[in-house]
C-alpha cells in the first residue's frame, strides 16, 4: 500500500486469459480526495468519488470478453471506463481503443496504468453523459460495464451513446442485474438498435456472476 495525495492506493495484477494486467487502484471504497472541490463541482459526491478506482466484477467480465472480440478495422470506445481494464486488454491487442469517463482522477490513473502495461498510451476524453455535442469522431463499437446502476442513467446513457455511435454500430454492455437493462434496451430501440442478451461464462471469478451481456446492433 502507498499514499498518493491524500488517498491510499495499491497495486494489483489481474489475470485476463493469458495476459497479466498490472493496475494501480484505490486501496478500498473509503478513499476520498477532492482538491479544490473539482469533483464536487462536477456533481460527484464523496460516496461516489472512489467508485472509479475500484476493480468491479463487471469490469473483469468485459475485459475477458474483449480477449477474443474481433477488432480489425473497428474504432472502439469504452464509456464510464473507470480503471479501464477492458481498454488495457484491447490496447495490448493493438485495437483502436479510446476511453472516456467523467471523474477528474480517471485520466491520471489511465495514463499511468496504460504505460505500465504497454508502450502505447490509450486516448482519453473526459465527458458528461449530459453532453449534447460530441467532441471526438464517432465509433463503430461502444463498450461498458456496470453503467446502468441508476434508473436515471437510462435516458442519459442512451443519448450519450447515440451522440458517439456511427450509423452502423455495436454496443456491448455488461450489466450486473441492477434491473435497468430492459428500459435501456427499449430506449435504444428508438435509435434503431435491436438487442439481445446472454449469460457470460465466468469461471475465472471467485463466485457466480448474476448479470448479463447486453448486445445491441444497428
Amino acid at each position: 500500500m502507498s499514499q498518493e495525495n491524500n488517498y491510499r492506493i495499491k497495486y494489483q495484477t489481474i489475470e485476463v486469459g493469458t495476459l497479466d494486467i498490472h493496475l494501480k487502484t484505490l486501496k478500498d471504497k473509503q478513499q476520498f480526495f477532492d482538491k479544490d472541490d473539482i469533483a464536487q463541482k462536477l456533481g460527484i459526491s464523496s460516496a461516489q468519488w472512489p467508485i472509479f478506482g475500484i476493480l468491479w466484477e463487471a469490469g473483469e467480465v468485459l475485459a475477458n470478453l474483449m480477449l477474443t472480440y474481433e477488432i480489425e478495422g473497428k474504432r472502439i470506445l469504452e464509456l464510464g471506463c473507470g480503471l479501464a481494464l477492458a481498454s488495457m486488454v484491447l490496447n495490448l491487442r493493438g485495437a483502436n481503443i479510446t476511453a472516456t469517463d467523467y471523474h477528474p482522477e480517471v485520466a491520471s490513473f489511465l495514463k499511468y496504468n496504460s504505460l505500465l502495461n504497454s508502450k502505447k498510451d490509450i486516448p482519453y476524453f473526459q465527458a458528461s453523459w449530459d453532453d449534447k455535442v460530441s467532441i471526438v469522431e464517432k465509433f463503430d463499437v461502444i463498450i461498458g460495464s456496470d453503467v446502468l446502476y441508476e434508473r436515471t442513467h437510462v435516458n442519459l446513457l442512451s443519448s450519450f451513446i447515440e451522440l458517439y455511435a456511427n450509423e452502423k454500430c455495436e454496443i456491448i454492455i455488461i450489466d450486473p442485474a441492477r434491473g435497468n437493462h430492459n428500459a435501456f434496451c427499449r430506449k435504444m430501440e428508438t435509435f434503431g438498435f435491436s438487442s439481445r442478451n446472454e449469460k457470460p461464462i465466468t469461471d475465472y471469478l471467485p463466485k457466480a456472476f448474476k448479470g448479463k451481456i447486453l448486445y445491441l446492433n444497428r
